[in-house]
This record gives C-alpha cells, sequence and structure tokens, in this order.
C-alpha cells in the first residue's frame, strides 16, 4: 500500500512538473525577449541623454543674447522711450532687464529717464534683445539667474552668530 501511495505521488508530481513546464516555458520566452527590449531601450535611452548632454553643452555656449555687429549696434536708435517699450514688449521689469543686460538696475533707470544712454557691449546687447521675444528672454534670465545664484559664496549663519557672540564678550 506505501509503494501504491507513493507511486501515486510520483505521477501526480510529474503530472503536476509537466503542467506547470507548458505554463512556464512560454512566460521564460517573453521574459527573455522583454529583458532584450529593455537592454535595447536602455541603450536608447543612455544615447539620448549623450545627445541631451550635448545640445545643452551647445546652448551654454551658444550666446545668450543675438549678435549684432558694431555698425548695427552704432546704427540703431535708442531713445529712453524706445528702451522702455523694448523692457515693456518683452514683459521685464528694470531689474530684470538689468540681468538679462548685465547691468545694475539704476543704470536701466537712467536710460529710461534719459540720464545716460547705453555704450559699447550694453549698446549691442539692448540691439540684440530687439530680435529676442519674451519666451527667450524668460530663458536667458533663468539661466543668468542661476548662473549668479551658483557664483555666490555661501555664508553659514552659524558662524556670523558666533563671530557677534565673541566680539561682545
Amino acid at each position: 500500500m506505501a509503494k501504491f501511495e507513493t507511486v501515486i505521488k510520483e505521477t501526480i508530481a510529474r503530472g503536476a512538473r509537466r503542467q506547470v513546464r507548458l505554463v512556464v516555458l512560454p512566460l521564460r520566452r517573453d521574459l527573455l525577449r522583454l529583458r532584450r527590449k529593455m537592454g535595447g531601450l536602455q541603450g536608447a535611452v543612455a544615447a539620448l541623454r549623450r545627445r541631451a548632454a550635448g545640445w545643452e553643452r551647445l546652448m551654454k555656449a551658444a550666446p545668450p543674447v543675438p549678435q549684432v555687429s558694431e555698425e548695427e549696434a552704432k546704427a540703431a536708435r535708442l531713445s529712453p522711450r524706445l528702451i522702455q517699450s523694448l523692457r515693456k514688449r518683452l514683459g521685464l521689469s528694470q531689474m530684470a532687464l538689468a540681468r538679462v543686460a548685465g547691468v545694475s538696475a539704476p543704470a536701466v533707470a537712467h536710460w529710461e529717464g534719459g540720464e545716460s544712454t547705453p555704450t559699447g557691449q550694453n549698446r549691442a546687447t539692448l540691439v540684440g534683445l530687439r530680435k529676442v521675444g519674451r519666451r527667450e528672454v524668460k530663458e536667458l534670465l533663468a539661466r543668468r539667474v542661476k548662473e549668479t545664484a551658483s557664483r555666490r559664496p555661501r555664508v553659514r549663519r552659524r558662524a556670523k552668530k558666533k563671530a557677534r557672540r565673541g566680539a561682545r564678550r
């Protein structure tokens, strides 16, 4: 009787293994196919990342404002009213225009007030900004803000407090 039980158990186990094999074999094939596909996709993503990094380097190296010839910059009319209308058209504050042009906010205020006029590189930058739209200026401004934020040294506040305490004593 014990032998009969073991024979039945072995037969059931064999049948179960056969049934499992019928189900698992296609799943293994699918798994291998998906692994190959995943490897290919990972390669494509890596290639796209490299290409994106290349484009990013190219964009950083590109001049932020369209280059203008010296003659074109000298020939351009830049009245206070024109500077103000350019700033309004681009949707910028005086501070934002100053950041884009690489000057101080009071300089822009003086230009718009007619107290001074932009010269040299500042004039060329303003003439170049005429060829740029709102979206490009916003991107340029974001890039400039990011650059200036990365240049600033971070000051620890605790160090200041300790220095103050030491001075009091």
